[in-house]
């Protein structure tokens, strides 16, 4: 969906302050005692991320409507403020990790995968907006660039395969064979 600038960089801010708010919370109040687990289970549930990333964008949003028709609009107008809306993807982090994380453990397990889980989304979305609106001579987001930009089709080289589905690592389309044969 297409949204004002406003909306668009909601994201940025909601979860740039969720994630800080999570990790404060996680530090002041958090039990001494369970710190390094809990720094475990963010940094699975941020690892998690990039599992979760590419199968939403494989097929979530490139296989089922509406979302695969936005998306769609995305590849033809990719300098378009076209996102995900915050309260959707709010909802969807507190129903599919918050919740079942609180109901098999308890409310540290639940914000600690969230933590990592959030961040890995906040980290998505920086580096796409980066591909799309932004330039940086790193190499790291160069690579990830092409790589972006091969996956949304260039005129340079027709008839590559679609692929490329993972925007802030290549490890997944290497795993699932989608990445078309050049370097992640």
């Amino acid at each position: 969906m297409e949204h004002g600038s406003t909306a668009y960089r909601a994201d940025f801010v909601l979860y740039g302050g969720a994630s800080a708010a999570l990790a404060g919370f996680l530090m002041l109040a958090g039990p001494p005692a369970q710190r390094l687990p809990l720094l475990a289970l963010a940094l699975l549930g941020l690892a998690g991320w990039s599992l979760v990333e590419y199968v939403l964008h494989r097929f979530v949003l490139h296989g089922l409507r509406p979302f695969s028709t936005w998306h769609a609009e995305h590849h033809r107008r990719p300098t378009a403020l076209i996102c995900t809306p915050t309260v959707l993807s709010g909802s969807l982090i507190a129903a599919l990790v918050f919740m079942p994380a609180l109901l098999l453990g308890d409310v540290w397990l639940a914000c600690a995968v969230t933590w990592g889980l959030l961040t890995g989304y906040l980290v998505y979305t920086i580096t796409h907006h980066v591909m799309h609106h932004g330039r940086s001579e790193r190499a790291w987001i160069m690579r990830r660039k092409r790589w972006h930009a091969l996956h949304h089709g260039s005129p340079q080289e027709p008839g590559l395969e679609r692929g490329r589905y993972g925007v802030t690592s290549g490890l997944w389309d290497r795993v699932f064979r989608t990445g078309g044969g050049l370097p992640h």
